[in-house]
């Protein structure tokens, strides 16, 4: 993987064709992924000692702070995570395993490193499946051709190249033949373990799945479908698994992100009683994994000093000074985010790449409708959103899809009737179909 380095300009630039807002949260994580290239030209006996600067964003929901983590890790192509801090605590005080988060995350490193080297390999898989699917089609031991019998005076070898160019051409992807596949065996014995020891059953199904390799079994397939299978077998054979784990581990360790939502939820002091001694213990064992340690996964050591995490939580009533000083110290760098107003609103459904008018037209236009918002018909719906938002929860930006869904209902419901039209949506229209909801706070609370 080739990986470029942005500028924090260019990184706000394309955080901005997704994101409304939020600019000083983006210019936060665009510094924070920055200082990741700039640890890597220093000295190399400096490097290892410059931690990363963790955030944490503060913020009610729907405002971005998942999504402006999420698009980072897509233009750093690193491999990213979402956890919430909540699930170390749902089975009583011990809750799962902290560690489990640094083990997703190398599971979908190693995906995404393996998909890339698929690419890779796919030219040559693909010539190799070729002579496969000619072997099918021709087998040595065969005494004439599957297809059309050759001319008396042709080779053998002249077949195979006829064969091989009908192939090409697509004429013979119709035609069935048989291939041996790898059979999925599902283990008879499901393994269960405790919290904590999430680790062990991986290696437990693996040694199993060693003592009783995969059966081959046979397939009639259409030779496109065998086509298929058989370049994906191919690549398998051609891709070198303890490179691919090396590499992405290391990108793991270098350029790894977690975003540890709900972290709000787990402050609180120490206690006698009640939840707080969970918090706080959920806390103590976060602490070393964003300190930096080592963690055992079933691919190797991996160690967490130089992953990036950005914690997120809508601290109502708490602050960032209610986590343990230990932790604190950790999250040098602090963000409020800022609730979403009704221009912010218009924005959002209007101007990025995946505006939601877009959404909802592109949706409509496989139905062959084409639908069109008025101006003053997008102001309208923004300023439900707001007023919705104002009255009853603050859900953010989550609010303009559920108004949107509640607005189109009817007209998704009757699309397929109403092929090749074209529907205005305009302030009459949605006043229409929303103002006695949105006017009732009752209806508002349990619909919008």
């Amino acid at each position: 993987m080739t990986e470029r380095n942005f500028t924090p300009r260019e990184i706000v630039d394309s955080l901005d064709r997704f994101i409304i807002g939020q600019e000083k949260a983006k210019r936060c994580v665009a510094i924070a992924l920055r200082n990741r290239w700039r640890r890597r030209q220093v000295p190399e006996e400096l490097r290892d000692e410059i931690a990363p600067k963790n955030i944490i964003m503060m913020g009610p929901t729907g405002v971005g702070k998942t999504e402006i983590a999420r698009r980072l890790a897509t233009l750093a192509k690193s491999p990213f995570i979402k956890v919430e801090a909540t699930k170390f605590t749902e089975v009583g005080y011990v809750g799962r395993d902290v560690e489990s988060m640094v083990r997703d995350l190398t599971e979908l490193a190693i995906k995404m490193v393996k998909e890339e080297s698929m690419v890779t390999v796919m030219e040559r898989a693909d010539a190799m499946t070729e002579e496969r699917i000619l072997d099918l089609l021709l087998p040595h031991s065969s005494p004439k051709p599957v297809v059309a019998p050759a001319e008396p005076h042709a080779p053998g070898v002249d077949t195979r190249e006829k064969l091989r160019r009908m192939l090409r051409k697509g004429e013979l992807n119709e035609r069935e033949v048989e291939i041996q596949v790898e059979e999925k065996s599902t283990p008879l014995v499901e393994i269960f373990t405790g919290p904590g020891m999430e680790g062990m059953d991986i290696n437990l199904k693996d040694m199993m799945g060693n003592m009783f390799p995969g059966r081959k079994k046979s397939r009639k397939v259409k030779l496109a479908e065998a086509a298929e299978l058989l370049a994906q077998e191919e690549a398998q054979k051609l891709i070198d698994m303890e490179k691919v784990t090396t590499e992405a581990i290391n990108r793991v360790e270098q350029n790894g992100i977690i975003f540890l939502d709900e972290i709000d939820k787990i402050t609180g002091r120490e206690s006698a009683q009640g939840p707080d001694v969970s918090r706080e213990g959920v806390q103590r064992d976060l602490l070393p994994i964003i300190e930096g340690t080592t963690v055992t996964t079933k691919h190797g050591m991996v160690k967490t000093d130089h992953i990036l995490f950005i914690a997120a939580g809508a601290f109502h009533g708490r602050k960032p000074s209610d986590l343990l000083p230990e932790l604190q110290g950790r999250f040098p760098i602090r963000v409020e985010l800022d609730p979403l107003t009704r221009e912010d609103f218009v924005r959002i459904l209007t101007e990025p790449e995946n505006a939601l008018i877009l959404q909802y037209t592109e949706l409509m236009r496989t139905e062959g409708l084409e639908l069109e918002f008025s101006p003053d018909a997008i102001e309208t719906i923004a300023s439900m959103a707001e007023e919705v938002n104002t009255r009853t929860e603050n859900i953010g930006a989550r609010r303009l899809h559920t108004i949107m869904e509640k607005l189109l209902e009817d007209l998704s419901f009757k699309a397929p009737d109403l092929t090749e039209q074209k529907i205005e949506i305009d302030s009459v229209h949605v006043h229409e179909k929303l103002s006695d909801v949105v006017g009732d706070e009752d209806l508002s609370r349990y619909i919008l």
